[in-house]
């Protein structure tokens, strides 16, 4: 029974895209909502959907604004991502401005950002639309080439742009880490539009699931002290947990 229940969830994803968790309780009104979070934790860890705030959507309805390398970054450390946007969305006050970058760990991030007064730059398309469907929430999506691996924007002229923009604080992620070589991405164009918001805003903050940490990326956006607060999950190494707060950097 349960087999069938998760295989018509499934069906019913691919069939109409996205649907929110009341609605599914209509479909299946014989059991608890509880139930059917998991059922989706399930089909989620099996690649088939994305939770969103709310509900879920087809992988497949998400290929078609995203391509396949966006989605399957979104199924890789659910569960650290969805900690460390938890936190991060923990430090964010109603009335504040703030730059987000594109990233799967920034759309978690977008998930969990409460429905209240704050002012939302970013380059992420999957964030904007997510960010879109609270009501609170204004949001200003950057413009430029759109980099389909990673479903975000950057552009030579977002200088100007930045020029004539206000926010407090950045929230980013990486792709990879060392100490050495610091916070890095895989594009020279999105490294320099990091930058910018990274010198742009009062506070830098940088989430960075374990899992990023070893690796290098060829463009380097940021180095240890360049961050204020770091947000990370329970699987970072103590030594270099010790390295951060040394140099009076949160590390949460």
């Amino acid at each position: 029974m349960k087999r069938e229940r998760i295989e018509e969830i499934a069906a019913l994803l691919d069939k109409r895209g996205k649907l929110s968790l009341e609605q599914l309780d209509d479909f299946f009104p014989e059991v608890s909502q509880m139930t059917l979070r998991r059922d989706l934790y399930q089909l989620e860890q099996a690649g088939r959907i994305i939770r969103v705030r709310g509900g879920a959507m087809s992988v497949k309805e998400v290929q078609k604004v995203s391509g396949e390398p966006y989605v399957q970054k979104t199924v890789i450390h659910p569960d650290e991502k969805m900690r460390i946007a938890q936190k991060a969305a923990s430090l964010i006050e109603p009335n504040c401005s703030l730059f987000m970058d594109g990233g799967t760990t920034a759309l978690s991030l977008a998930k969990e950002l409460p429905d209240v007064c704050i002012h939302v730059f970013t380059n992420g398309l999957a964030v904007a639309i997510e960010l879109a469907q609270k009501k609170n929430l204004n949001i200003t999506l950057l413009g430029g080439q759109v980099m389909k691996d990673n479903l975000s924007t950057a552009s030579p002229v977002a200088k100007s742009y930045f020029e004539e923009t206000n926010f407090e604080l950045a929230i980013i992620s990486a792709s990879a880490f060392t100490p050495e070589i610091g916070f890095s991405c895989s594009s020279m164009v999105e490294a320099d539009l990091l930058k910018m918001a990274r010198k742009k805003a009062k506070s830098l903050y940088m989430m960075l699931d374990s899992s990023k940490i070893g690796k290098i990326m060829p463009h380097t956006f940021a180095r240890i002290d360049d961050i204020d607060v770091l947000i990370t999950d329970d699987a970072f190494p103590p030594e270099l947990k010790e390295l951060f707060t040394q140099r009076n950097i949160v590390v949460m």
